[in-house]
């Protein structure tokens, strides 16, 4: 076995890596690269999951490069993120071994960046192929530790960006110790000389911009001489090569993708967990204004498209207010519905995601012969917090979905599943739905005569004009019960108006409010 200082004193015996800078670290260009999705209970906790067993990926050996190298942020994308690790790197081949027989195999120990573009996720499903597959996307280095010297449970990893500590953790905080993970590899396939398993990353891992400088080490502490693999160094730079919308998908993000990109919710500034996203005061005003008079100050505003048409409420003695998280549908098409239709689909993303406050928008085309929900989703959307579903597709399960008790507008029952009309496409996007255009963020407003769509910036002026002019209609009704023609009251003809402007001033704020 070649150690650590052979390889580095000797480049010639490292079987063609001084012919191509990007291997320079390593022993050879390695044949594959096995990475392991979720590994380290710090990250596992962050992410609120924690798998029973490991999972992988791979990676091509041309996404390896070198400590000091640059690597780009596609153009179109903003999600870029760094992912501290170890990597092990195969020294004899390993297949059939035990957890006990498996660290003799690992020849050496190093650094490495999994690197990857949380945008381009969506459609390889945890493949990676795009996100995490790109050149330069592996950074590994710059020295190799020897395996033998080092025990498997004592490794630690340090990530810096900018010269900040951001990333901290030991081997000994892997849900998976690393024998285990070459045992389990080498159980499927054979580990080969120069492999490379990179181990996951703990928590901390974030998003980087151009100009961002990350470093990442791994070393032993506890060992003779702590060993380390030096800081490996990576520069972020803007790329500027557009995505051909004619190849293949472009990227895309949701505030799912965003959360996990950043590494929370909150440091990706999105509302947090357990809040409305409308001011306090400002949801007040909407419960208590009509959806017909927030449509006609909106509509004296030059907004006449604002309502989702042919959908009624389940409940409709039940205000709906919140904020829109939208979910698009396309028409079924088989090949699609298999490539989009199952595993941890848009459906499934949008429910999952969905907030405190948030109303899940769905545009399924006004499309009545399916269902686009059942009483699973309608539960874990109130779990989550939902103000309400609005969809202008059917409801399955119908009676239980009405029992959760979540405000629901649809068009209607329908006993068919999902792909017998609908594939489910994508998430938090601008949609058409009831024939209205919804935007994420959007402010929607429910009651028994249907839902109006409110852009965010004019719910506070639309909220109160509309209570005002139902203060005012109110006092017409009124002078009406008593006896009063309609003509000239309603509307007001000058004489009552300056009757009704004498009667609000004698008001008192608490009268008023």
């Amino acid at each position: 076995m070649m150690t650590s200082d052979e390889a580095h004193e000797n480049p010639e015996r490292r079987e063609g890596v001084a012919k191509d800078p990007r291997f320079a670290s390593l022993p050879c260009r390695p044949g594959k690269i096995i990475a392991v999705h979720l590994s380290y209970g710090s990250r596992a906790d962050q992410r609120g999951r924690r798998p029973a067993h490991p999972s992988y990926f791979l990676k091509p050996a041309s996404s390896v490069t070198a400590s000091g190298s640059t690597v780009e942020r596609p153009a179109g994308t903003e999600l870029l993120a760094f992912e501290g690790e170890i990597a092990l790197v195969i020294g004899t081949p390993a297949h059939q071994v035990s957890a006990d027989e498996a660290w003799a195999h690992v020849g050496w120990v190093t650094a490495a960046n999994d690197l990857g573009v949380y945008d381009l996720r969506a459609n390889d499903k945890g493949s990676n192929v795009r996100s995490k597959g790109r050149d330069g996307y592996t950074p590994v280095g710059p020295e190799l530790i020897d395996a033998a010297a080092v025990h498997p449970e004592a490794l630690r990893v340090r990530t810096w960006v900018n010269g900040d500590l951001v990333q901290v953790d030991t081997t000994a905080g892997l849900i998976f110790p690393l024998t285990q993970i070459v045992a389990d590899l080498a159980q499927h396939l054979t580990l080969e000389r120069g492999d490379v398993i990179l181990t996951g990353t703990p928590a901390g891992s974030s998003v980087i911009e151009p100009g961002d400088v990350v470093e990442v080490e791994v070393d032993a502490p506890s060992s003779p001489d702590t060993p380390t693999s030096g800081r490996l160094v990576t520069t972020v730079v803007a790329g500027d090569q557009d995505f051909d919308a004619e190849l293949g998908s472009l990227p895309s993000v949701d505030d799912t993708q965003r959360a996990e990109a950043w590494g929370s919710r909150e440091a990706a500034g999105l509302p947090q967990q357990g809040s409305t996203g409308l001011d306090p005061q400002l949801r007040a005003k909407l419960l208590e204004a009509p959806t017909a008079g927030l449509s006609q100050q909106l509509r004296q505003r030059g907004l006449d498209n604002v309502t989702i048409d042919g959908v009624r409420p389940m409940h409709p003695g039940v205000k709906l207010v919140g904020l829109a998280r939208t979910l698009r549908f396309i028409p079924h098409r088989e090949d699609l519905f298999a490539s989009h239709g199952g595993g941890y689909n848009a459906q499934k993303r949008a429910f999952d995601a969905v907030s405190e406050g948030e109303v899940i928008v769905i545009e399924a085309r006004g499309e009545t012969g399916s269902g686009t929900l059942g009483d699973i989703l309608a539960i874990r959307a109130r779990a989550g917090g939902a103000a309400g579903i609005v969809t202008d597709g059917g409801v399955r399960d119908h009676d239980a979905v009405a029992a959760v008790g979540i405000p629901v507008y649809s068009s209607g029952a329908h006993p068919a599943v999902l792909g017998r009309r609908h594939v489910p496409w994508d998430v938090d996007l601008t949609i058409a739905c009831g024939g209205t255009a919804v935007q994420p963020g959007d402010v929607l407003v429910g009651d028994a005569d249907g839902v109006v769509v409110i852009p965010p910036g004019l719910a506070e002026e639309v909220a109160d004009a509309a209570l005002a002019k139902e203060r005012e209609d109110a006092w017409v009704a009124d002078r009406v019960a008593e006896g009063h023609p309609v003509h000239g009251l309603f509307p007001m003809n000058k004489e009552w108006r300056t009757r009704y402007d004498d009667w609000l001033r004698t008001r008192t704020p608490t009268q008023e409010d």
